[in-house]
């Protein structure tokens, strides 16, 4: 593959970047410190107020309680008010290990956000182009002469998805190394019209993955180090081998609280921590840290509006999905764009404001209530964090959500699968 192009624009693009907003950070009395958070937008250098971060505390209290889970792990970043980044409860249901930040986890279906970012990277230098079909790539499924790679990312090409079916084995057997053909059978078996909806597909992000190792001839973890984690800095941040290893060191211990536990009121959850990436691969294989997904979560919102605050490309083809849009394996909500996602023993969201640079980034280490639960404690955290006041020498922009935080703490308490005090 001949020399990137795309991360050498990109690096130019970084120091402008850096240049910018040091001298941002100087004018509007935000540290460097702040910044080095992994926000690419200054943060004002005060502490949130009080009353914030207790809204913040029981928004993520009550999700841990109905979700199972004993730690969980958040960063708030407000540019205009300061951030909050913190660990919260234990390791597991019997340990007295404190949540660190600098814990890994899986991060579910935010993967499907960071493999269209290597799509678009890899399809930036010519090696493909977003409109090839599939079967150019993927010779195994000739039948899909009709679906494009861009379609695959954004939702859109009518494959089914395989999950359910296949969880029971997951569950049972979180050791197995998967082939990526047998993840996506049951999608494509599970056809529906090409071009015409958004679907929750597995499988079109698995032959993502699959299209663009035979195009670069690279693995996509390789891939991923390339066109993901170098260009935006994600150091903690990878697409794990197969072999089944903890998300990384030191790992957040991941778990499931199963029907006989959920009955039992959530007290004896199964431990998940080491499991095959494979079982996700390019759909929900990926692990990172708290703030490496934050700072992907902003870039990727900072990314989806141009100069004058419009979509840009990439983002201009959303079609309605689950009450928001969905484009290019992300969630539009309001002016936020975003993931929500589930891997064996982890619940993760992400959301980011593009005009604010305001961001929210959250995991669970019980995943038995799904990634709707999560998706909800994020726009929860993210109404809360619209409404801090501005820090001294700031000033609050003229922001808001379509929703208020009370009506994502009903949907939380709605999709729990274990008691809420």
């Amino acid at each position: 593959m001949r020399k990137s192009t795309v991360r050498a624009r990109m690096a130019r693009a970084s120091a402008v970047l850096a240049g910018l907003a040091a001298i941002a950070l100087a004018a509007s009395g935000c540290t460097a410190s702040a910044a080095a958070a992994g926000s690419e937008v200054p943060i004002a250098s005060s502490e949130l107020p009080k009353k914030t971060v207790e809204q913040l505390e029981a928004a993520v209290d009550h999700a841990m309680q109905g979700a199972g889970a004993s730690g969980a792990l958040v960063s708030v970043w407000i540019p205009w008010a300061g951030a909050w980044v913190e660990g919260i409860g234990t390791t597991g249901p019997d340990s007295d290990e404190p949540v660190t930040t600098d814990m890994r986890f899986r991060v579910g279906e935010v993967t499907r956000a960071m493999t269209c970012d290597v799509l678009y990277r890899v399809a930036d230098e010519g090696v493909v182009a977003l409109d090839d079909p599939v079967s150019e790539w993927v010779s195994s499924v000739p039948n899909l002469s009709d679906v494009t790679l861009q379609q695959l990312c954004d939702g859109t090409s009518g494959l089914g998805d395989g999950r359910d079916r296949l969880s029971p084995q997951f569950t049972a057997t979180p050791k197995r190394e998967w082939n990526p053909r047998e993840l996506a059978a049951t999608g494509i078996a599970e056809r529906g019209r090409v071009g015409a909806e958004v679907r929750d597909s597995d499988a079109g992000y698995i032959l993502l993955g699959m299209a663009l190792e035979h195009a670069t001839r690279e693995s996509m973890h390789t891939l991923f180090e390339e066109y993901l984690v170098e260009p935006l800095d994600l150091t903690a941040t990878e697409l794990p081998k197969d072999a089944a290893a903890e998300p990384g060191e030191p790992a957040l211990r991941g778990w499931i609280s199963d029907g006989a536990d959920r009955e039992a009121g959530c007290v004896a959850p199964k431990e998940y921590t080491t499991s095959s990436s494979s079982i996700g691969f390019t759909d929900s294989g990926a692990t990172s840290t708290i703030g490496d997904l934050a700072r992907f979560g902003q870039s990727l919102a900072l990314a989806s509006v141009d100069d004058e605050g419009e979509r840009t490309e990439r983002w201009s083809k959303a079609l309605p999905y689950e009450g928001d849009d969905y484009v290019s394996g992300a969630y539009i909500a309001g002016s936020l764009v975003g993931q929500k996602g589930a891997a064996l023993g982890y619940l993760t969201s992400v959301y980011a404001d593009p005009q604010t640079g305001m961001t929210v980034a959250v995991a669970l280490n019980n995943s038995a209530a799904g990634a709707d639960l999560v998706g909800a404690l994020a726009k929860e955290l993210a109404a809360i964090a619209s409404k801090a006041p501005a820090a001294d020498g700031q000033e609050q922009p003229e922001f808001g959500l379509p929703w208020t935080a009370e009506d994502f703490h009903a949907v939380v308490a709605e999709k729990a699968v274990c008691p809420i005090d």
